[in-house]
């Protein structure tokens, strides 16, 4: 039965490492206490095509590590921080097929049973590791974009590189540094992303959740009241780049 509500989706993107799993969890409690249905999509698990054969490769050919990283366990990965004109040409193709699968996804979603959507990473994710100087990989990523759909929110958790290495030791810091400028050149080239700046895991649930309270008060949903619990506080409006 086709869903008659208004679904409400927000997406949470950034470098390894930069919170997004805490800020989701906090916004799935801040859900549940409101009684308002939702669903999180992990990007990699729900939507992107070919995953073993992904991280295959990068364990065979690259040989890199498999798994998460962790400060009592780090790992070196070699997969998104490979560069060079193959790769390229892989990515494209593969991002390709990424993207179809998030319009899939994200449409089957707006048809379903909840009433607020999730994403845990997003396109943005992806397109953050393309050569984005390049003019034929920005004509590339404004395609893609105009073929997936943009969430209501777009949150972009930033980060300091190396505390960001600390938490999650998966990559090179100087990759993610790298990795964290090309999230804001993105977002200067396809737009879309709300930034909430390096700051404590507390101020940063203040603003993630804010911004969703007012989003969902704006537009009531089944089961829940439209005075939600949380409310936003001036000066916690998270910075739009």
């Amino acid at each position: 039965m086709q869903n008659s509500l208004k679904v409400r989706t927000v997406s949470f993107s950034g470098v390894d490492g930069a919170g997004k799993t805490t800020q989701i969890d906090n916004l799935c409690a801040f859900l549940r206490e409101n009684g308002i249905r939702y669903r999180v999509f992990r990007f990699w698990d729900d939507i992107a095509r070919l995953t073993n054969v992904r991280e295959g490769t990068g364990h065979r050919v690259f040989k890199g590590e498999k798994g998460i990283g962790s400060p009592e366990r780090p790992i070196n990965r070699r997969d998104k921080n490979v560069r060079g004109f193959p790769m390229t040409c892989i990515r494209m193709f593969l991002y390709l097929a990424d993207a179809l699968s998030t319009r899939k996804v994200f449409h089957r979603a707006m048809r379903g049973d909840v009433e607020f959507v999730i994403f845990d990473r997003y396109t943005y994710d992806e397109l953050a590791n393309m050569n984005l100087p390049n003019p034929v990989v920005r004509a590339y990523v404004r395609f893609i974009m105009a073929l997936v759909p943009r969430p209501d929110i777009s949150f972009l958790l930033d980060a300091d590189p190396d505390a960001a290495r600390a938490r999650k030791p998966e990559y090179p810091v100087d990759f993610i540094r790298i990795n964290r400028q090309a999230y804001f050149d993105l977002n200067r080239l396809v737009g879309g992303l709300t930034v909430v700046e390096p700051m404590a895991i507390d101020e940063a649930k203040r603003q993630v959740v804010g911004r969703v309270a007012a989003l969902l008060n704006a537009t009531p949903v089944s089961g829940a009241s439209q005075n939600l619990k949380f409310t936003s506080q001036s000066g916690t409006d998270p910075v739009i780049s």
